[in-house]
């Protein structure tokens, strides 16, 4: 199962699954969108059809709901929490949560909890969570769902990335042995919506970065940005290939191989943070 998967690095992972045999199941807001989809996905599958399901990922009940629905279907091979959105300006989620969190971080952690009976079920199975060099820019403080300070998109997105690094590390360690592998993926730059839209605005940058974030914009998409088709490897990578049989706990890198964690995700106290956080605002049963 691919999140996100109708459009952009998601809809080219689940080409790519659906490529290696895999009966992928992409998810998505739009039907429309998941009916072109599921016609892309089908020109290059090698195994069952592809399938398109509905649902928000910035809403908790839909993570539930889908999940619920999937808890019907049997085992799952493969997870891959394609799901990210960076916002220019600070939005709320109808669960009344800061929508980065909630979209890059939270929806995948929930989603992931809900499912582990499922993928346990499929052994060996794989766990893949998309990151982000944004990262780097990250504030390291989860002591609340807003860091101090003003609201800057890229940042804010950089955080909430970085908080699913640190939990998808810490999952891998509490998985391994279980025949369940967790991976993350670093697609680098793409040619997406989100940079073509959302990161051609100054604001989404503190203010000390402004002057300088056309000339790192440019620079960084010449040297980075490519086609989604290649941003995908790594996660179709750490979804499939035999090399990582075994291994766990790995960042896959831009190049599609695997390459040191970014700086604070191992951090026992940001794990610890960020795992409380987690649990106190997406918790697995609703209501509770």
């Amino acid at each position: 199962m691919v999140t996100a998967g109708t459009g952009g690095i998601g809809l080219e992972t689940a080409r790519g699954l659906a490529a290696h045999g895999l009966a992928v199941t992409v998810v998505g807001r739009d039907p429309e969108r998941g009916a072109r989809a599921v016609e892309r996905i089908a020109e290059v599958a090698t195994g069952a059809d592809p399938r398109f399901v509905a649902a928000d990922l910035a809403s908790l009940d839909d993570v539930r709901a889908l999940a619920a629905r999937l808890a019907t279907e049997g085992p799952l091979k493969v997870l891959v929490n394609n799901v990210g959105a960076m916002f220019a300006e600070r939005q709320r989620t109808v669960d009344g949560i800061e929508a980065s969190f909630a979209v890059n971080h939270l929806s995948p952690y929930l989603l992931t909890e809900l499912l582990l009976d499922q993928l346990k079920s499929g052994e060996p199975s794989r766990i893949v969570n998309v990151s982000s060099g944004a990262i780097k820019v990250a504030k390291r403080t989860f002591d609340a769902v807003e860091p101090p300070g003003g609201y800057y998109g890229f940042h804010w997105y950089g955080r909430a990335k970085l908080a699913n690094l640190a939990y998808t590390l810490d999952l891998a360690e509490r998985l391994r042995g279980t025949g369940i592998t967790v991976f993350a993926a670093d697609p680098g730059g793409a040619a997406t919506d989100m940079t073509n839209g959302t990161m051609t605005s100054p604001k989404i940058v503190s203010p000390g970065l402004r002057l300088m974030w056309p000339l790192v914009r440019r620079a960084f998409e010449r040297s980075t940005a490519g086609p989604a088709s290649v941003a995908a490897r790594p996660s179709v990578l750490a979804a499939t290939d035999a090399s990582l049989d075994g291994r766990t706990g790995l960042l896959i890198g831009p190049e599609a191989h695997p390459v040191p964690a970014f700086r604070g995700s191992t951090d026992p106290q940001v794990i610890d943070n960020v795992l409380r956080l987690s649990r106190q605002l997406a918790p697995l049963a609703s209501g509770h």
